[in-house]
C-alpha cells in the first residue's frame, strides 16, 4: 500500500512558510480503487478520471463559474495569422505549482503573442485561496475543447504547459484532500486527436514526464519534458517559486529572444548544473521537435519580442545552495 501511494502521489515533501494564510494540505491518503490497486489507477489515468471528496454544492457552482469566466475571456483566431493559444495548468494544489503556472502563462503569452488567448488553471499561489479554476483533468479537457473551438487547427498552435507531481503512468491531479486523479499519455493523445489539435508545443513539468514523449510526438508537435520516463525531476517543494524545469526553461531561457531549440539547450544545461551541484541523479529532460513543428515555430519565434525580461521569484535551486 505504501508503495502504491508513493507512486500515485510522487510527492516531494515541503514545509509550509510562516504566514497568516495556510495553504490547503495533503493529509488524506490517495484513494485505493476497489481491489484493483495500481492497475485501476492506470485505468483511471487512461480515462483522465478523478475521485472527488466532500465537494459542497456551493463550491461546485463557484468552480463552474470560475471556469466559465476564464473561458469567456479567450479571443478567437484571426484569419490569415498563425495564432498561439496558451493553456497553463497546475494539477496539484501545492503553492509551487500554482505560482509556476501563473507566471508561465505570462511568459508564454508574451513570447508567443497570446495575450487574450491564454487560459490559466491553478490552485493557490500560497497567499490566498485561488480565484482561478483548478487544473483538474475535467477542467483541462474543457479548456482544450474551448481552444479547439476558437482556433483554426490548420494554422494555429496550442501551447500547453502543465506542472504537477508525476508517476510512471502520467501526471497526477491532487487538489488537497478533495481531488485525486491522473492523466496518462494515452488520455492526452486521445483528447488532442479527437479535438483535431495538431500543431502543439507541449511542456510537462513532472517526474517521469518523458513517458509522454513516444505517444505525443508527431511531425507537427514539439514536446519538452522535465525528466525521462524513469527519472525524477526536482524543485517541487511546496514553498518554492519554481520547479527546476520551470525556472530553467520558462523563467530564464524562454524570456530571452532566442529560438525554442536554443532555449531548450540552455535550460537543459542549467538543470544539469544544478543537479550536479546538488549531487542529484540527472533528470534527463527530453525534447522532440517534428519537422512540421519547426516550420510553425519559426513563424512564432520571428514574432517574439526582441527584448528579454528578468526572471522572477527565488531560484529553484535556492534550497540546495543554502545546504552547501
Amino acid at each position: 500500500m505504501k508503495r502504491l501511494l508513493t507512486v500515485f502521489l510522487a510527492a516531494c515533501a515541503g514545509s509550509v512558510p510562516a504566514q497568516t494564510y495556510i495553504p490547503p494540505q495533503h493529509s488524506r491518503p490517495a484513494p485505493l480503487i476497489a481491489r484493483g490497486g495500481e492497475a485501476e489507477l492506470v485505468q483511471l489515468a487512461d480515462q483522465g478520471g478523478a475521485i472527488e471528496y466532500d465537494r459542497k454544492a456551493g463550491w461546485q457552482l463557484a468552480e463552474h463559474r470560475r471556469l466559465a469566466a476564464m473561458l469567456a475571456t479567450v479571443q478567437p483566431h484571426r484569419k490569415g495569422t498563425t495564432d498561439a493559444f496558451v493553456i497553463s495548468a497546475a494539477l496539484d494544489s501545492d503553492p509551487v505549482f500554482g505560482r509556476e503556472a501563473r507566471e508561465a502563462a505570462k511568459v508564454l503569452a508574451r513570447r508567443y503573442g497570446a495575450e487574450g488567448r491564454t487560459i490559466v488553471l491553478a490552485g493557490t499561489d500560497g497567499r490566498a485561496d485561488s480565484a482561478l479554476p483548478m487544473g483538474s483533468p475535467s477542467n483541462l479537457d474543457v479548456a482544450l475543447a474551448r481552444v479547439a473551438e476558437l482556433m483554426d487547427v490548420n494554422e494555429d498552435v496550442l501551447i500547453l504547459y502543465t506542472t504537477s507531481h508525476g508517476a510512471r503512468f502520467g501526471i497526477v491531479y491532487n487538489d488537497a484532500d478533495q481531488g485525486f486523479g491522473a492523466i496518462s499519455p494515452a488520455r492526452l493523445w486521445q483528447t488532442l486527436s479527437q479535438l483535431g489539435i495538431r500543431n502543439r508545443l507541449i511542456m510537462i513539468s513532472a517526474c517521469y514526464a518523458g513517458v509522454f514523449v513516444p505517444l505525443l510526438s508527431s511531425d507537427t508537435t514539439a514536446i519538452i519534458t522535465a525528466a525521462s520516463s524513469d527519472r525524477s525531476s526536482f524543485g517541487c517543494v511546496a514553498d518554492n517559486d519554481w520547479t527546476f524545469f520551470g525556472d530553467a526553461l520558462v523563467n530564464r531561457a524562454l524570456r530571452q529572444p532566442k529560438p525554442l531549440a536554443a532555449a531548450v539547450e540552455e535550460a537543459t544545461s542549467t538543470i544539469a548544473t544544478w543537479e550536479r551541484d546538488g549531487q542529484l541523479e540527472p533528470s534527463q529532460p527530453q525534447v522532440a521537435i517534428g519537422a512540421g513543428a519547426a516550420r510553425w515555430l519559426a513563424v512564432l519565434d520571428a514574432r517574439a519580442p526582441r527584448s528579454a525580461t528578468a526572471p522572477v521569484g527565488r531560484p529553484a535551486n535556492a534550497v540546495l545552495m543554502a545546504q552547501h
